[in-house]
């Protein structure tokens, strides 16, 4: 039998119920501080007595915790900027004249401390000087250095290849090339030889890149090509060009790895005879690091088998250097 449905009241589940349900969920938004409490529309606070959002409370920055600055090594009076190279004095003035003289402090502090072999404290002068000037080419080319007399060769090229973006310049193409060596990828020193960038170097650099490339195909066992990579440029080296001491001791340790090792003695010794700054081993390797060496000046020095076919007398490279690979062969 159908029953018949009230004409009006409540039915189950309808308007009243939710109003019901809606009124007691209110309630509890409102005791706990959500929406529908006691503020009306939103959190209690979140609006002015106008209606509007309120704003948020300043920031108490005494509050906010900064991590520690690393305190700076002290600079004694005598090391001032104008010790630097007008290079690097030309970019640091892109600082204001205080930030410049401390950072060039710290640069000239650097070089002392690494002709003292010094390393940490060295690092701890070019750190200081990077946090200070750290969009500064020059400042960071100075850090790559350190990290590469140290041996940290990834930390090295970093550094370098950022100096190299910020400068546009090629000259850290050799330290780069000697740094992927130190790296175990001799392959790569390879490469970055042969890149069109490695072209435009200026002539020291040019020959500073070549010893790299044959101690990099010494590394690859490549020992004929090591030899023939740099033979020319040892043989037309003189006593007067920066670069001799370096290049000769370079030719001497391809024909030692070629098995050479009689000629190899050869130039071990012409290196020693033109190396006056101590810049190789030469004189070491050879048992003589005690005896005074006889050192001729003149253009025209005799270097071992000058006088073998094909020996190349007119190509002397010549000019200045910023950069070099430091005793890596």
């Amino acid at each position: 039998m159908n029953q018949e449905r009230p004409a009006s009241g409540p039915r189950p589940g309808g308007r009243e119920r939710r109003d019901d349900a809606r009124g007691r969920r209110g309630e509890r938004r409102g005791r706990d501080g959500a929406a529908g409490g006691p503020q009306g529309r939103g959190r209690p606070g979140d609006r002015d007595g106008s209606g509007r959002p309120r704003r948020p409370d300043p920031v108490d920055r005494s509050e906010v915790r900064r991590p520690p600055r690393t305190p700076e090594p002290p600079l004694p009076e005598d090391a001032d900027a104008g010790g630097l190279d007008r290079a690097l004095r030309s970019e640091l003035r892109t600082l204001s004249k205080e930030n410049a003289e401390g950072v060039g402090g710290h640069l000239v502090m650097v070089g002392r401390m690494l002709d003292a072999e010094d390393f940490d404290l060295a690092l701890a002068h070019a750190e200081a000087a990077a946090r200070r000037a750290g969009r500064v080419a020059g400042v960071r080319e100075t850090l790559g250095v350190v990290y590469y007399r140290r041996g940290e060769w990834a930390k090295a090229l970093a550094e370098f290849r950022t100096a190299r973006r910020l400068s546009g310049s090629q000259h850290l193409l050799p330290l780069m090339a000697d740094v992927e060596r130190g790296l175990g990828r001799p392959e790569r020193a390879v490469e970055l030889a042969a890149s069109p960038e490695a072209a435009h170097l200026a002539a020291a650099e040019q020959v500073e890149l070549a010893i790299v490339v044959a101690g990099a195909r010494a590394d690859l066992g490549q020992h004929a090509a090591a030899v023939q990579h740099i033979e020319r440029l040892a043989r037309a080296s003189t006593a007067r060009q920066p670069w001799a001491a370096r290049v000769r001791y370079a030719y001497a340790a391809a024909l030692e790895g070629a098995g050479h090792e009689e000629e190899a003695q050869q130039w071990y010794a012409s290196a020693a005879e033109v190396d006056v700054h101590g810049e190789t081993d030469a004189a070491e390797r050879l048992g003589t690091g005690d005896e005074a060496w006889v050192v001729d000046l003149g253009d025209d020095d005799p270097v071992p088998g000058h006088d073998r076919p094909g020996a190349d007398e007119t190509s002397r490279p010549a000019g200045e250097q910023r950069g070099r690979p430091e005793g890596r062969s």
